[in-house]
């Protein structure tokens, strides 16, 4: 039945001029060919496509025929048979059929599926289009810059294979769609660079073909993992697409170490590619990437002239680590760790000017560091800012190292940081110490400066000392090295003559913080212990409150270890503070006999 209309459709119209068709024609060619095959007329249908006196019917309304074709494709799997005959079917009506019905037939069928289909879309439809597009007699830029578009806004929802075994199985198809559109790419680029005039077209081909190499470059590679450079290319497809994208680039005339340099000027703009500013927020993200791919992962590297030095280097790449640093995702800013440690490693030790923290981001890279050693949840990754951020000191210079110190105090808001920066600034004075030559930032008025930040309690007697202990100890070791190691008669870093101001601003609000805090706690013990038995019998959960911050409800026995562990706490911190006020007084003491002549 449904054959019979079909072919009564067709009868129809071809005693008509193509401009005498109706819409009722357009419908009904479709519904019957859809139903022929739902009801499986498969044969019938092909020798109706195949038929040469339906051509001009064909080239107006096959298009319509496109979408069940392609649906019965993606449901029949597994028949063989029935398949052959549909992408002969396919194959037929791309040939015959008006190619900017056919497009945009073509490009609402690749919009349509969700999840692991559309993979499988793409990939099906992706050489009709190639063909379709290279069909069109104009407008062919704007054509590839809508397929493209099209193609890469459903790519950017699959999710990217993080692991080895991921990339290998591929189970969303991401890996081979961007293989695929490389190779639905390739003409294109080829017509670009083979055309001998740069003609209006041209220009705007170039235009859509760089915004999609720098789409590819944010999505999916700005979060892609690569496996080992020692793998061969055909086993990392991301590899292989980010090699392709970038070689596009350099293709179309635009060398990637001038992209790579010129990102951050005031002027956004290739030749005659301009972006608006959200365009230009994405384009950070790419330029991002590409120079991760190109540093970190090697790719073309030998494009860039060797004469550059490490620390232009670095200055370029900040503000790409800093854009790393910046996002949330784990594989995003790892990478920005490894940009990173590339740059460093290439400078020796206390050679980086300090001038170069004038630059933005040569501030909020470490701070970004900081943001990383303290939120991220995976310890490998901490550990790695960690040790990133102690490698940046030890390329700056005395002045750099102290500005950056001061910086990070200020705004760290981390105990465990300020304690590891307090840490840093020992390690210099004791350099400096060791040094012919007196570094004057870590030593005299300078250095007094920084103790002041360093030797004090954020709010006094008030504060939290559990909160803080970190810093606490910190700034007591260093004050009790300082006590040891400096002659009250040199006084080299001024300690000896700030020591009044140290004990009214630290050493006096410690002891009475100590004192209200330990008492807190004892009460709270006694009172924990006077309550236990209840709390046993009922099998009641106790809330406590430390730092600040209310606890998870935990058993009576639990909430003792944390209350005596705090206890500890203090005691340690009143054990290093006591031994201290000693060597002050001993100090003090010694001076002042000498001076008296007293022996």
């Amino acid at each position: 039945m449904a054959v019979e209309e079909l072919q009564s459709v067709i009868k129809r119209c071809q005693i008509l001029e193509e401009q005498d068709f109706k819409e009722e024609d357009f419908g009904l060619f479709q519904l019957a060919g859809q139903r022929c095959l739902e009801e499986g007329h498969i044969s019938q249908l092909l020798e109706i496509i195949q038929n040469e006196e339906n051509k001009v019917i064909l080239k107006t309304m096959g298009w319509n025929l496109v979408g069940p074709v392609v649906r019965s494709l993606l449901c029949n799997d597994k028949d063989d048979d029935k398949r052959k005959d549909y992408y002969q079917m396919l194959d037929l009506l791309v040939k015959l059929c008006n190619p900017k019905e056919l497009l945009l037939g073509l490009l609402e069928l690749i919009e349509e599926p969700s999840g692991k289909q559309i993979s499988q879309i793409i990939l099906l439809l992706l050489p009709s289009l190639q063909t379709v597009i290279q069909k069109l007699p104009n407008n062919k830029a704007y054509s590839v810059g809508l397929a493209l578009s099209t193609l890469w806004s459903q790519l950017s929802v699959l999710p990217v294979p993080y692991a080895k075994e991921q990339i290998q199985a591929d189970e969303y198809g991401l890996c081979q769609c961007c293989k695929a559109l490389i190779e639905f790419t390739k003409p294109f680029m080829g017509d670009v660079i083979n055309a001998k005039e740069n003609s209006t077209e041209d220009e705007k081909l170039k235009d859509e073909l760089l915004k999609f190499c720098f789409k590819s470059l944010k999505c999916p590679l700005l979060t892609a993992q690569f496996l080992e450079q020692s793998e061969k290319v055909e086993n990392d497809p991301l590899r292989y697409f980010a090699t392709e994208i970038i070689g596009f680039l350099s293709a179309v005339g635009h060398s990637f170490p001038k992209m790579i340099f010129n990102h951050g000027r005031k002027k956004k703009t290739w030749n005659y590619l301009e972006f608006e500013e959200e365009e230009d927020k994405q384009l950070a993200d790419s330029m991002a990437s590409l120079a991760y791919l190109v540093f970190v992962q090697g790719i073309d590297i030998d494009q860039l002239p060797m004469v550059l030095s490490p620390s232009y280097l670095l200055q370029f790449n900040m503000g790409h680590i800093d854009v790393f640093l910046q996002r949330t995702e784990e594989s995003v800013f790892s990478k920005g760790l490894e940009l990173l440690e590339n740059g460093l490693l290439r400078i020796e030790d206390n050679s980086l000017l300090y001038q170069y923290l004038e630059i933005k981001s040569f501030l909020t890279v470490p701070q970004g560091l900081v943001k990383v050693m303290t939120l991220c949840p995976i310890e490998t990754l901490r550990k790695k800012g960690l040790a990133m951020l102690q490698l940046y000191i030890n390329k700056l210079d005395s002045q750099g190292k102290y500005t950056l110190f001061r910086c990070l105090l200020n705004t760290s808001n981390h105990s465990g940081v300020e304690a590891f920066i307090i840490q840093n600034i020992k390690n210099q004075i004791d350099i400096s110490f060791k040094k012919a030559h007196t570094n004057k930032w870590f030593t005299g008025p300078h250095l007094i400066s920084l103790l002041d930040l360093v030797l004090c309690l954020p709010e006094g007697a008030e504060t939290d000392l559990l909160q803080h202990s970190d810093r606490i100890m910190a700034s007591l070791n260093l004050l009790r090295y300082l006590v040891i190691k400096e002659n009250e008669n040199d006084n080299q870093t001024g300690v000896w003559t700030e020591l009044g101001k140290i004990e009214n601003n630290f050493l006096k609000p410690l002891h009475m913080g100590l004192n209200m805090s330990k008492a807190h706690y004892e009460a709270e013990i006694k009172n924990s212990q006077e309550n236990s038995q209840e709390r046993q019998k009922s099998k009641e959960l106790c809330s406590l409150t430390v730092g600040g911050e209310e606890m998870p409800n935990m058993p009576p026995e639990m909430q003792q270890q944390v209350l005596h562990s705090a206890l500890f706490t203090f005691d340690l911190i009143e054990s290093v503070l006591a031994r201290v006020e000693e060597l002050i007084e001993i100090k003090t003491k010694s001076t002042s006999e000498e001076n008296t002549g007293i022996k």
